[in-house]
């Protein structure tokens, strides 16, 4: 109601309004990876500059937003939902090791990611439940088809998680922030899956976001395979 006094009935400024959400989403959250790709460039080697954490972290938001609100997608709802503890957790690492984290400020911003971790667990239990009640009453075929590319999207999704997952365990054995080589080869992986995914849904702007990061996996696993050590800089 808040919004439709703002915009009026007219569809074409909600649409309009929710393709700016999600086109800026897109360029700060996958856009990271080529700030990642100029730095490690610049370096010689794969490095991980600290901007892509903040980048990771604003971009994902704001793609939620876009893919429950707009799009309800059950993919990209759990594609964005859930990343952003490793985000944090990454940042907080790099400002222990820097020193600029007081124990205050650490359970405040913890406890805010937290916060909104409930609430992306409500937001996707909500688009799921969307999409089994908008497809429940169509045809075997159209049921089958749905969920079985959904499903596609949910492996990908998974070696995403794994390619954080495995990020996060290396960060905190080593107290610091570390991309392992195994991160690039799952996130090519996922990428491919996840691509396939959206594109069955018609989701232009995460299959361009895909499309778009793939090239820079692809460099870092040849900087990787070069000799250059991976680096958590």
């Amino acid at each position: 109601m808040f919004v439709n006094s703002l915009l009026g009935t007219d569809e074409s400024l909600w649409s309009l309004l929710w393709h700016v959400v999600g086109a800026a989403g897109a360029v700060i959250f996958f856009g990271r990876f080529y700030v990642q790709w100029i730095v490690s460039e610049r370096a010689g080697r794969s490095v991980m500059p600290v901007i892509f954490w903040y980048m990771s972290g604003v971009g994902s938001v704001a793609l939620l937003l876009y893919g429950v609100i707009y799009l309800n997608s059950p993919v990209a709802a759990l594609s964005y939902g859930f990343n952003s503890i490793v985000y944090a957790r990454n940042l907080v690492h790099i400002w222990n090791e820097k020193g600029t984290l007081t124990r205050r400020a650490s359970l405040l911003f913890q406890g805010a990611v937290g916060v909104f971790l409930l609430v992306s667990v409500v937001m996707v239990a909500w688009t799921w439940l969307h999409e089994y009640h908008e497809v429940r009453n169509e045809t075997r075929e159209v049921i089958v088809r749905t969920w079985f590319w959904i499903g596609v999207g949910v492996i990908g999704q998974s070696l995403f998680a794994a390619r954080f997952a495995v990020q996060w365990v290396v960060t905190e054995v080593k107290k610091r922030s570390v991309i392992p080589r195994s991160f690039w080869y799952l996130s090519i992986a996922a990428s491919l899956l996840l691509m396939s995914s959206y594109v069955q849904r018609q989701e232009w702007i995460n299959v361009a976001g895909m499309m778009a990061t793939l090239p820079v996996y692809v460099r870092n696993v040849m900087l990787i395979r070069a000799g250059r050590a991976p680096s958590g800089e």
